[in-house]
């Protein structure tokens, strides 16, 4: 004999029995459920799921809510485990007795030490916060982020980071997701940023590329485009000239093999000399993070290619 679960919910009733009626409907105020025709009630102390509170916006939702921050990649723990405060004071906003505060900081202690119990705990832990020192100063938005940290934590599962640098696995993980959302950051920029050498940082990242089985998009010049111009402060209709050198010049396989970030430094300079927009090469370069001579190479490829009287 089958013995029901006492956690097993009755059967929500979608007729009522009386009239056979489907037009029910909840009353959350009364915790009812009434039949609109003959006024059956079929069932009562309802629980309502729903906020006790009202919200009109995302900003009033998010600050009413008590659900806590959702789950991240980008934490160690994924973001699961709680916190206690060290603001040492009561509920009702008094400050603690020392043996408490005592007390509280053994306790807290303690706490972080759960956190963060094992060598792989301790390893993404370093690497989430070198993760999240590496968006911070290259400014690269939250998901591309969340991807760099799931590159991050399969390389560790693979045994990748055994006897390598935390920190430049870190690296080169940011970089992949970079480079698969085709989010303009160098490996340079990346590089420079994490105080590791760049062939560190390319080293690790032809390891994650190869071990697991990554395929990266060819990074199109015409993206590195506005990250220059936006710096270098060159008006949008050079820019507009600018990417349409790049596309002219991708219809005749000039771009194929050569650098992005070189090729869009070049095209913006002849777009300038196009536009009579006074930038030199030199000025373009520094800020693209290139050589003056790889900008004056790409520069001549161009202009004999397309013809330009640049």
């Amino acid at each position: 004999m089958s013995i029901p679960s006492p956690a097993a919910k009755p059967p929500k009733v979608h007729v009522c029995p009386e009239c056979s009626s489907l037009n029910l409907i909840e009353d959350f105020d009364q915790g009812e459920t009434i039949c609109q025709d003959c006024g059956l009630v079929l069932s009562q102390n309802l629980m309502s799921r729903g906020p006790e509170w009202r919200a009109f916006t995302k900003e009033e939702k998010d600050e009413r809510g008590r659900v806590g921050i959702p789950t991240s990649f980008a934490i160690h723990d994924k973001g699961l485990s709680t916190v206690i405060d060290r603001v040492n004071r009561d509920a009702y906003g008094r400050q603690l007795s020392p043996e408490t505060r005592m007390e509280m900081l053994r306790l807290r202690k303690w706490q972080i030490r759960t956190r963060v119990h094992s060598s792989a705990d301790r390893n993404l832990a370093q690497a989430m916060a070198e993760l999240d020192r590496l968006t911070d100063k290259l400014h690269v938005p939250n998901p591309i982020k969340e991807s760099g940290a799931i590159v991050y934590r399969k390389a560790l599962d693979s045994g990748l980071v055994r006897g390598r640098s935390i920190a430049a696995i870190a690296a080169a993980s940011l970089y992949a997701a970079c480079r698969s959302s085709e989010t303009p950051r160098t490996l340079k920029e990346v590089s420079a940023a994490s105080r590791i050498k760049k062939k560190d940082v390319a080293r690790c990242y032809r390891l994650l590329l190869r071990e697991l089985g990554m395929t990266m998009p060819v990074e199109d010049p015409v993206r590195c485009v506005s990250k220059i111009a936006s710096r270098a402060e060159i008006s949008m209709q050079t820019q507009q000239t600018a990417i349409r050198v790049l596309k002219d010049a991708k219809k005749k396989g000039v771009v194929a093999g050569k650098d992005p970030m070189g090729l869009a430094a070049a095209a913006l300079y002849v777009a300038c000399v196009l536009e009579s927009e006074k930038k030199t090469q030199k000025e373009i370069a520094e800020i693209a993070n290139v050589t003056e001579v790889t900008v004056r190479n790409r520069y001549k490829g161009l202009k004999e290619s397309l013809g330009l009287n640049a």
